[in-house]
């Protein structure tokens, strides 16, 4: 279909459908998961669990329910969990690829009532926001270059200044984009957020204060690119730190933040160490924070602070890409040298990203990354400095400054 965005996910999709039984798409709503699911499932019958007269069917006989579907997809399926059960038990009888699939609004896992799993039997898939490279109609090849260090030499025909700000501001979500102005696109973020938290946040948990979970997601916008630290968030809002923690974790699984853990070399360190927050999508963060174009352009702070998250974003969703699973830390040590991203492969291999909302980069730019890389030796491959320019430059070896629009 010409008017729809190409999912790079949808090869992942594919082969997970070749051979698995059943494939979950999990993301934030109205990130296009429903679209991508019903292209690939167009010879399945299509049910949507936001149907409530479906979901109390469902929800009253899930073992009845699934006994009568040979292939389907199943939309929303984190507001009927018990639902799971069933589908383990029909493809335990039957383990032809590609039977169910389901999508999620919520990290399934996540949810309480999921008791059992069903491991070995089914593919978990991340669809978030549209990244840059959809929207420009191409091929992601970031993690690619930065590997092969084979950055292009021509200047980037993509997004600096004013227009790289806007898009920015505007995220990845396709009613955002749809949205003329600021203004109309404010106004969508602020009901999405609304009826998301009225919704959804009850399949998560129970939730003594939902009136405090709007309150919580303003001052978490405020903090985006910072440190965790419980005890100031809860003191902000009158609740302790261990239900601040708890209703993060909620935001976390709707998919709207990410918490992103400081890196290690000593791996059992980085599970008691302070976490970094950031905003999935930047429009959404921006919208809260009330960041506009035009004070972008002049408070080169604020503007910085969303730009991180937005570069976080990205991130996530090209290593939702690979097969191979990598992850993503922030370094920090004890003389406070810091590295904005630091991507580990499976077989540790490191790739440090530093962010800069200017187009000039110097080598003071690259202080921590070449901390990190004398710290890791043979195990570093890159350190990046992403910034305002237009075409990559190389500053040392295994050191470039690389424009943000190459994301």
């Amino acid at each position: 279909m010409p008017d729809l965005y190409r999912r790079l996910l949808d090869s992942r999709i594919r082969e997970a459908l070749s051979d698995t039984p059943v494939v979950l798409i999990n993301g934030p709503r109205q990130c296009g998961k429903t679209t991508l699911v019903q292209l690939h499932g167009q010879n399945r019958p299509y049910f949507t669990l936001d149907d409530d007269n479906l979901l109390t069917s469902v929800r009253a006989d899930p073992a009845g329910f699934i006994r009568r579907i040979d292939r389907a997809v199943i939309d929303e399926v984190q507001h009927a969990p018990e639902l799971l059960r069933a589908i383990k038990l029909s493809v335990d009888q039957d383990r032809r690829p590609g039977r169910f699939l389901l999508t999620g609004s919520a990290n399934l896992l996540a949810v309480p009532q999921v008791s059992d799993s069903l491991a070995g039997r089914m593919e978990i898939l991340t669809l978030l926001p549209l990244m840059q490279a959809e929207i420009e109609r191409r091929d992601n090849r970031f993690l690619e270059y930065a590997l092969g260090q084979n950055w292009p030499t021509r200047r980037v025909g993509y997004p600096v200044g004013a227009n790289l700000i806007t898009r920015v501001l505007i995220g990845g979500y396709p009613e955002m984009l749809a949205r003329p102005t600021s203004a109309r696109r404010v106004a969508w973020a602020s009901a999405y957020l609304k009826a998301l938290l009225e919704r959804d946040v009850r399949d998560l948990g129970a939730i003594e204060k939902l009136g405090d979970m709007p309150r919580l997601l303003a001052v978490l916008a405020q903090l985006s690119g910072q440190l965790v630290n419980f005890a100031q968030i809860g003191g902000q809002l009158g609740m302790d730190s261990k239900t601040a923690q708890k209703y993060l974790g909620i935001l976390e699984n709707l998919f709207l933040i990410k918490r992103i853990a400081p890196w290690s070399s000593n791996e059992l360190s980085r599970l008691v160490k302070t976490p970094k927050l950031h905003f999935l999508d930047a429009g959404l963060q921006a919208s809260l924070v009330r960041l506009s174009p035009e004070l972008a352009m002049t408070d080169r702070m604020r503007f910085g602070a969303t730009l991180e998250s937005w570069v976080c974003g990205e991130l996530s969703k090209t290593l939702s890409l690979t097969p191979e699973p990598w992850q993503i830390f922030h370094y920090r040590d004890k003389d406070q040298v810091e590295v904005d991203f630091v991507l580990e492969s499976t077989d540790r291999q490191l790739i440090g990203i530093e962010v800069k909302a200017t187009a000039t980069v110097n080598h003071n730019d690259f202080r921590g990354l070449k901390k990190l890389k004398a710290l890791t030796g043979k195990r570093f491959v890159s350190g990046i400095v992403l910034h305002d320019g237009d075409q990559v430059l190389p500053f040392g070896e295994g050191l470039w400054a690389v424009p943000l629009a190459m994301l």
